[in-house]
């Protein structure tokens, strides 16, 4: 039996009141979307059919702006797919993208630098790009992953929080949409080049200034939740990733967030017992915590109060490891990172022109950001025209 405490409704609601949030990537960001969406919600998990869908006109009171079932579906790299949803508090939007810089992206950055800021933006790219390309996908993922940060740093504001989160581990045996037979013999080793690739993104992001969420690393011991496909993920792991990310979110505005009101108990059980009473097995059912640690939340949202110490927030246990190296496990000295040897470096050069005050440390899981929007207030106009194309 394991348990599993994730941030619930109510507080992802809270947390992301008067937010924007942009979700940038591939089927698994589209994922982590849809499980933002579901949360701000209800208490409720995706479903296997909500998971393997994708381009349907409508999920959970979002809309399907551009792409999908609009268009013949296929699994082509210029397949396109935005999604939106939009409520009295929040907007939240997703593209699909199989490349991190292209013409496509570059559209994208166009509508961020005329649009709406984001308060937050969510984004990965990688297994397409470094599968799907040419014979150089590498080299040309490490140029792409230059130039797409120098713009995103140079286009959104300082206040926005920027979140860079690496790619899960992929499986010995992979199937996906993008797996065409084209590059089905790159199958067996692109789980080692996304270890690569998740370095060296991650080092770059961190010296351009982004946060780094390593969900390679969270997810190293938690395999049983992948899916068949040794791609994707279940339910149980996109709501441990979207935690995750309000978590982070909750640390870097200096929010405190209280154990939440439930957990999830996921029974995981060999045989039914000689009573024949338990229920079968990946039955959820929700579980009360102690009233000693919950309040409910007053108007003026105290119970999310906000506090300058950053405290870290891990309501998770055995099923899920926290992402808790040893000390000085990743602070190696930015020098030692440039002067890797190429035949560890793949041709990658880390240092972002003219940053003179580059961190000392790789990577970071957290920084701190200006929270300029306080929960009680109504930004005025956002849900105007902004709130479609």
């Amino acid at each position: 039996m394991e348990i599993m405490t994730c941030v619930s409704h109510q507080q992802a609601s809270q947390l992301l009141h008067n937010k924007f949030v942009v979700v940038l990537g591939d089927s698994i960001q589209r994922s982590v979307y849809k499980d933002l969406v579901l949360l701000l919600q209800k208490e409720k998990y995706l479903s296997p059919r909500q998971l393997k869908s994708k381009g349907e006109k409508n999920f959970e009171q979002d809309c399907l702006v551009e792409g999908g079932t609009f268009h013949p579906m296929h699994n082509g790299t210029e397949y396109r797919e935005v999604r939106q949803f939009q409520s009295a508090h929040h907007l939240v939007r997703f593209y699909f993208v199989t490349r991190v810089y292209s013409s496509y992206m570059r559209s994208i950055l166009q509508d961020l630098r005329r649009d709406l800021k984001p308060d937050v933006i969510i984004f990965n790219s990688c297994v397409w790009d470094i599968s799907r390309y040419n014979s150089s996908s590498l080299e040309n993922y490490k140029e792409n992953l230059h130039t797409f940060f120098a713009e995103i740093r140079e286009i959104l504001p300082k206040e926005t929080l920027v979140i860079w989160n690496l790619t899960m581990p992929l499986g010995k045996t992979i199937r996906g949409g993008f797996l065409v037979p084209e590059i089905e013999h790159k199958a067996s080793q692109l789980r080692y080049d996304v270890i690569d690739a998740n370095f060296f993104s991650g080092t770059l992001a961190d010296a351009y200034g982004m946060d780094v969420l390593d969900f390679h690393f969270q997810f190293r011991f938690s395999l049983q939740h992948r899916m068949g496909d040794g791609v994707h993920w279940n339910a149980l792991a996109h709501r441990k990733i979207t935690s995750l990310l309000l978590e982070h979110s909750a640390q870097a505005w200096g929010v405190i967030m209280p154990s939440p009101l439930s957990g999830v108990e996921h029974t995981e059980v060999a045989q039914l017992p000689a009573n024949g009473s338990s229920k079968p097995k990946g039955v959820h059912r929700a579980v009360r915590t102690p009233k000693n640690r919950y309040h409910p939340p007053t108007n003026n949202f105290s119970n999310m109060e906000r506090h300058p110490s950053r405290r870290y927030y891990n309501g998770y246990r055995e099923e899920f490891y926290p992402d808790y190296p040893p000390f000085g496990f990743m602070n190696i000295p930015q020098p030692y990172a440039y002067c890797l040897p190429p035949h560890l470096r793949h041709g990658f050069d880390y240092r972002p022109p003219n940053n003179k005050h580059h961190q000392q440390n790789v990577m970071r899981s957290r920084r701190a950001r200006h929270h300029y929007a306080p929960y009680t207030q109504l930004r005025y106009g956002q849900y105007g025209h902004h709130g479609r194309y």
